[in-house]
């Protein structure tokens, strides 16, 4: 199994660009978050307030599990991450009102044609098309970043 510094090291090299950089750091959440909205959005056909979102955080937690067996301070940061997602979710579904799966929906379309247009401007194809499991390490990639900046080693 590669560590967690080989697999974003290996990422990096697609992303060298400062504008499809900085299209990622916007992006590469967003989408975490619409997949996780997405999730959530799944009902299993009953109204009680326990089970809401429950898919989401059933997956949730598998994906934590990855992380934590590439990086145990990493999948904190993950965990907080995650943790703010699933309340943005409620959040919008709850107090907002919105349709939270149209909202994820519509964001998730937009955030990856951005991401297309990020590498289409570095001239690189997408990690993922060449191995699926780059789908999670983007994310790590972010938080590997802010980590680094308050001084977190991985």
């Amino acid at each position: 199994m590669r560590t967690i510094n080989e697999w974003l090291d290996e990422y990096a090299i697609s992303h060298q660009n400062p504008t499809n950089k900085l299209i990622h750091w916007i992006c590469v959440p967003t989408i975490f978050f619409t997949v996780v909205g997405l999730l959530y959005s799944i009902p299993l056909g009953t109204d009680n307030t326990l089970s809401e979102g429950i898919v989401a955080k059933v997956i949730m937690v598998l994906v934590l599990g990855y992380y934590f067996m590439l990086s145990k301070s990493l999948s904190v940061g993950m965990f907080f991450y995650s943790f703010i997602c699933i309340a943005l979710c409620h959040w919008i579904k709850i107090h907002l009102g919105l349709n939270l799966a149209l909202v994820s929906f519509i964001l998730f379309v937009i955030a990856w044609i951005f991401q297309f247009w990020g590498h289409n401007i570095e001239g690189k194809k997408p990690s993922f098309l060449k191995d699926l499991q780059f789908l999670l390490i983007g994310p790590a990639w972010v938080i590997s970043f802010i980590f680094k900046k308050i001084g977190i080693s991985l």
